[in-house]
């Protein structure tokens, strides 16, 4: 993938449901609005000073009826974004079109869920330490059960497999189905990512020292750490028509690289990140020059940020306008990439960028174009970053189809 140009897919259908609200009308407005979802940490008894990002009513939001072997947070959130936008209805006609088995699914998740195991550990047997005999792991903490629960939903029945590489997820689930794809193992596919609150990510990233007390403040001098959120965010990918509308979006470009410099601290010199982009603008056959606007990964930690920084400046100078949309959404870990590509996409379709939110005072050690307000222009390209925990690193470019 990261020495060959990629034969364009197009993003024939996109869901994305957030703590900013639910499908791509309230996304789009709320970001338009400069309206954050984030807000002081209320979910079940953590008490942590933090600011997390949670989408309301889930505790309420049942599965699918005749599923209920996958009940948990993480599928009630996939429940909620396959019900937007109609996606539904689209992945329903493509199926028509190819057949069951010729429709891939590729999902990214960090902790997929964890929570009902977390909350079964809590119920032991005083006595033998047994976990209740409610708790199902395969339906809720395996990491495939939300593949297996999207797959039945939607009656799909080819290759399905899930992403684990914490915050790079569903940014890499776009280059296994792009491979897929090209491989002939399908003929479409389904990608994305669906990450839910837990207490592993919320009680683990504090150890770490690395959760903000405020909404997380991207590229700010003064920023100290993330914001956690959660999402649901699908993509339907097909082959390009011959005959196609010139203003759909494509996935144009994926480059992935794996610097392994430490377990939670990304290289200094951002060395991994900048493969990745290299990777991603030479399977898109474009130049740094070409790109419009960058989606920065700027979780809102000080190495973080410094390193995407240099990683950017290295590749694009100090000219291309980008900005981090976590100050809006917060840090959606494994449903991050996914989220960020789709927000890619809108920015196109509606020549939107993001200001990011709640950064007051630009770092002055960091050289890229950051935005603070938003932004109208034309925009025929992009670039999306997705940096994980262990130096796993996604980059992805998205552009109309007629350049």
């Amino acid at each position: 993938m990261e020495r060959n140009h990629l034969h364009p897919l197009q993003l024939s259908a996109f869901t994305l449901s957030t703590p900013l609200g639910a499908g791509l009308s309230a996304t789009l407005d709320a970001l338009r609005a400069g309206r954050t979802g984030l807000k002081r940490c209320d979910f079940l008894d953590v008490d942590l000073d933090t600011c997390i990002g949670r989408i309301d009513g889930l505790e309420q939001m049942p599965v699918r009826a005749g599923l209920a072997a996958y009940d948990c947070r993480n599928n009630r959130l996939a429940q909620l974004g396959l019900e937007q936008d109609n996606f539904i209805a689209a992945v329903s006609a493509a199926r028509q079109r190819y057949g069951r088995e010729r429709i891939g699914i590729f999902l990214g998740t960090s902790t997929s869920g964890i929570l009902d195991s977390e909350l079964a550990y809590r119920q032991r047997d005083p006595e033998t330490g047994a976990l209740p005999k409610s708790f199902n792991y395969a339906g809720s903490h395996s990491c495939y059960s939300v593949a297996d629960y999207v797959q039945q939903v939607l009656d799909l029945a080819g290759p399905a497999m899930v992403v684990s590489t914490a915050c790079s997820s569903s940014a890499k689930v776009f280059g296994t189905a792009a491979r897929m794809i090209q491989a002939g193992l399908c003929d479409a596919a389904i990608v994305g990512g669906v990450d839910s609150l837990c207490l592993t990510t919320l009680y683990g990233f504090n150890s770490l020292e690395l959760v903000s007390s405020r909404p997380c403040r991207p590229f700010d001098a003064d920023r100290d750490g993330i914001s956690i959120g959660e999402a649901a965010g699908f993509v339907l990918l097909e082959k390009a028509a011959s005959k196609i509308d010139p203003d759909s979006i494509m996935l144009l470009g994926v480059g992935e690289s794996s610097d392994a410099y430490h377990m939670s601290t990304p290289h200094p010199e951002g060395a991994g990140a900048q493969l990745a982009i290299q990777a991603a603008l030479h399977a898109a056959g474009l130049a740094a020059g070409d790109i419009d606007y960058i989606n920065l990964h700027g979780t809102g930690t000080k190495s973080n940020d410094a390193a995407e920084d240099k990683a950017v400046f290295n590749v694009f100078g100090g000219a291309t306008p980008c900005s981090s949309t976590k100050g809006a959404t917060g840090h959606l870990l494994g449903a991050a990439g996914v989220t960020e590509a789709i927000i890619s996409a809108l920015c196109i379709q509606h020549g939107f960028m993001p200001g990011g939110l709640n950064t007051e005072h630009i770092d002055p050690a960091l050289k890229s174009a950051y935005l603070l307000k938003n932004k109208q222009q034309k925009i025929n390209f992009v670039l999306s970053n997705s940096l994980g925990f262990g130096g796993s690193n996604c980059s992805l470019v998205f552009g109309r189809a007629m350049r």
